[in-house]
């Protein structure tokens, strides 16, 4: 069987001689769908996202995510001053890079410090960003896979389809299997409530193939009042987690949410548990 946990160095204990490895946490806020972090991408103003990057690394986050949007223009430009104003801020913070744009992954990795972990590309998929999957294995990137091609997958044969297909591209071009983190695309409850239990299983079907697995998480309660939201994610990351997700992209200011994933994380000793374990 693949080695199945995520190489993150600074989430490692050592016990009797074990590896236990804590869940991933990539934080989501750094998005410019949000006005404010639009504007100061725009402006190259650093303050505005130095401050959602503070905030995210003091509530847990393991990884960041940097979402530019599209940016046709100028983007590589723009990935290369996000990846050096956070990580210089932040002692080297390891990012996900999150754009369509091809080239502005590549310029954001050519000045990528992996000194805390491997750049992540978000994303790559079965259809027309499968070529991510080669960006990535030619810069020893992780890459998050969806499984999907064109669309949400129909059922789990289809998302397992579209795993395989992926997995095999990534080891061809001399990838480790755990570098691919599969998402099986998290489903919005209102409208795809009769969904969920398919996403949970995919989840453990990737697990038992020793397959690390991610996703945006809080898709699932998209819809859904503001004080509901916490509760379902919470839920599901549980869940999620119990059937072998081994990171997830989430808001870590969601206090609620990171409680629970902490506490899962002892369940499933990944963590030793201490009566200061929230605190870690």
């Amino acid at each position: 069987m693949l080695f199945r946990h995520l190489l993150c160095p600074a989430k490692m204990n050592n016990l009797k001689g074990e590896l236990l490895w804590q869940s991933v946490t990539i934080g989501e806020r750094i998005h410019c769908i949000s006005p404010s972090i639009r504007k100061a991408m725009a402006e190259r103003d650093p303050e505005p996202i130095l401050k959602r990057a503070k905030e995210q690394l003091d509530a847990g986050a393991t990884y960041l995510d940097v979402n530019i949007g599209p940016a046709e223009n100028d983007g590589e430009d723009l990935m290369k001053w996000a990846v050096q104003l956070i990580q210089s801020n932040f002692d080297n913070v390891p990012l996900a890079l999150d754009t369509a744009n091809k080239k502005a992954i590549e310029a954001g990795i050519s000045v990528y410090n992996r000194s805390k972990g491997k750049p992540i590309v978000n994303s790559a998929d079965a259809g027309g960003r499968i070529e991510n999957i080669d960006l990535a294995a030619a810069n020893d990137a992780i890459v998050i896979a969806l499984c999907s091609a064109e669309g949400i997958a129909a059922d789990n044969d289809e998302r397992m389809m579209h795993c395989q297909n992926m997995l095999e591209r990534g080891m061809m071009l001399g990838m480790e299997p755990t570098d691919l983190w599969f998402d099986p695309l998290f489903l919005v409850v209102k409208g795809m409530q009769d969904k969920q239990m398919e996403v949970l299983e995919a989840i453990k079907m990737f697990s038992d193939m020793g397959l690390n697995s991610t996703g945006g998480l809080s898709n699932n309660s998209n819809g859904m009042p503001k004080h509901i939201r916490p509760i379902m994610d919470s839920a599901m990351v549980a869940m999620c987690m119990m059937q072998g997700l081994t990171s997830a992209i989430v808001n870590p200011c969601d206090l609620r949410l990171m409680e629970t994933i902490k506490s899962c994380d002892v369940f499933k000793n990944n963590t030793l548990y201490a009566d200061s374990y929230l605190e870690i």
